[in-house]
C-alpha cells in the first residue's frame, strides 16, 4: 500500500519509528515510553501517542487492540497478521497475509487513499476452549 510520505518525519517521529523496526514484536505506547525513558529522546506519553497517530496517518505504523483495549503498534512495512483468543488474550502470528493479493480497484475507493491493512480473527484458542463447559453440562 502506498504511503503518504508528503511531510517530512520529525526527530521524535523519527525516533519512534527507529524504534518499532528495531523491536523484535509489537509495541504498546507505554512499552515504548519506558524504553525512551531516561534517553536522548525522552518524552511524555502523550506525545508519544501523538506521534503514534500521526505515523499511522502517514502510512508508516499500523495499531491493533487487544481484547483488553490495549494497542499494540508496528512499522507497516512487517505484514503481520494474528489470531486472537477472546478469552485469555493469548495471540497467535499468522505465517502469511491472506489478503496480501487482493486488488482494490479505483471505482471501489471513491477517492479513498489506503495506507495500510490490518487483519485479525478472534476466536477462542485450544486451552480456552478445552476449559469450556460441554453442551451435557458437566
Amino acid at each position: 500500500m502506498p504511503a503518504n510520505t508528503d511531510l517530512p518525519l520529525t526527530p521524535r517521529q523519527e525516533l519512534l519509528l527507529a524504534e518499532l523496526r528495531a523491536a523484535e514484536q509489537e509495541l504498546s505506547g507505554q512499552e515504548l515510553h519506558a524504553r525512551l525513558r531516561g534517553g536522548a529522546g525522552t518524552m511524555g506519553l502523550a506525545t508519544v501517542y501523538r506521534h503514534l497517530r500521526q505515523l499511522q496517518q502517514k502510512g508508516l505504523v499500523r495499531c491493533r487492540h487487544l481484547p483488553s483495549g490495549e494497542a499494540l503498534f508496528a512499522p507497516t512495512e512487517r505484514d503481520e497478521h494474528h489470531l486472537t483468543c477472546v478469552d485469555c488474550g493469548s495471540t497467535v502470528r499468522l505465517s502469511h497475509c491472506p489478503v496480501h493479493d487482493v486488488h482494490l480497484h479505483d471505482a471501489d475507493l471513491a477517492g479513498f487513499l489506503p495506507l495500510f491493512h490490518t487483519l485479525e480473527f478472534f476466536g477462542l484458542c485450544s486451552g480456552c476452549r478445552d476449559r469450556q463447559p460441554t453442551a451435557s453440562g458437566t
